[in-house]
């Protein structure tokens, strides 16, 4: 059975990082113990190349989890919208990982757990797994780690995966890129339809929902998006608009069946398996950028001829091209 986990991304925090020896990793995973996945993912988090192993030999078991990405300003309630959605599925004897992309601390690297203060209620739930992840710099709160991490948690055998963003300023647009189906939460009294205009929200919402129902003003904000979608290039998917309580459970079934129809509408077009391919192409680049980096900034520490050399010419892409052309890890 499933131990739910409540960890941190911080390197120097959390029992799960420490307690399994690696050579036992691989089999500790396969047996179901939560303390693996949540040591693999505080590997991939730190970019520890010992992560490899375990995500090859992890290859016969591949198995990408259907993901959903909730994304929209602070305040417009996320964090109790996914709750309510955690519920929902648990009820139908679903098992849910949810990610909370937090801001990091500038000390620790480790992520603020403001995201899962509010979903407490389902700390035992043996078949619920939360974890908050640092945004890394990404404005997206969206990391590279995130992607890694949802490939481990199908493979650990969560039918459901939930994203969650920080949300600041044009970080909603990143979710589009990992989840298969985004939802851009709205509620009324927060500007929210300058925010959409400047945003692009409108480019990236599969689904809409505006939380906060009960507060008024939420029908203004209902039709606005209407009028907005109406004068948007006509697609094959129109976005619904549902409105939503999180805190009195309503709306959130409607919501859930929203999801399920763009996911079939997905499947039936033929976009299911092309958006699969794109984001396995796009993480494959993000990789590539990430290892030259590495290689560039070990490159300037170890060769004080090419740093002084940067320095006195002042020539940062001959002196990239030069890295990457001549220089290989051994």
């Amino acid at each position: 059975m499933w131990s739910w986990c409540l960890d941190t991304t911080s390197p120097y925090a959390g029992w799960a990082s420490k307690d399994l020896p690696d050579p036992e990793l691989a089999k500790s995973f396969r047996s179901g113990d939560v303390r693996a996945l949540a040591r693999a993912i505080s590997l991939v988090e730190r970019r520890d190349p010992s992560i490899r192993a375990l995500e090859e030999s992890l290859r016969d078991s591949k198995r990408m989890p259907a993901v959903v990405g909730f994304t929209g300003a602070p305040g417009t309630g996320k964090s109790t919208l996914v709750d309510a959605i955690v519920t929902l599925l648990r009820s139908q004897r679903q098992s849910v990982a949810v990610l909370a992309t937090d801001p990091n601390s500038p000390f620790t690297g480790g992520a603020i757990l403001g995201d899962r203060i509010r979903m407490q209620r389902h700390a035992l739930d043996p078949k619920v797994f939360i974890r908050s992840m640092g945004a890394r710099g990404h404005l997206g709160g969206l990391s590279l780690a995130t992607r890694e991490a949802i490939r481990l948690l199908g493979a650990f055998g969560f039918d459901q995966v939930i994203l969650e963003t920080v949300g600041v300023g044009q970080s909603e647009l990143d979710v589009a890129a990992v989840a298969d189906t985004t939802v851009v939460v709205l509620t009324p009294n927060l500007g929210d339809s300058v925010q959409m205009i400047k945003a692009g929200i409108l480019e990236i919402a599969d689904v809409f929902a505006v939380n906060k129902a009960d507060i008024d003003g939420h029908g203004r904000v209902v039709a606005e998006l209407r009028t907005m979608l109406n004068m948007a290039p006509k697609g094959s998917w129109k976005p619904p608009i549902v409105a939503t309580v999180a805190t009195r459970q309503e709306g959130v079934k409607e919501l859930w069946e929203a999801i399920l129809a763009h996911r079939r509408h997905l499947e039936t077009s033929g976009r299911a398996e092309e958006l699969a391919a794109r984001r396995l192409r796009d993480e494959t680049a993000e990789v590539a950028a990430e290892l030259a980096r590495q290689r560039a900034r070990r490159a300037l520490d170890e060769d004080h001829a090419l740093a002084e050399r940067l320095l006195r010419d002042g020539t940062p892409y001959r002196t990239a091209e030069e890295i990457l052309r001549t220089r290989t890890d051994n």
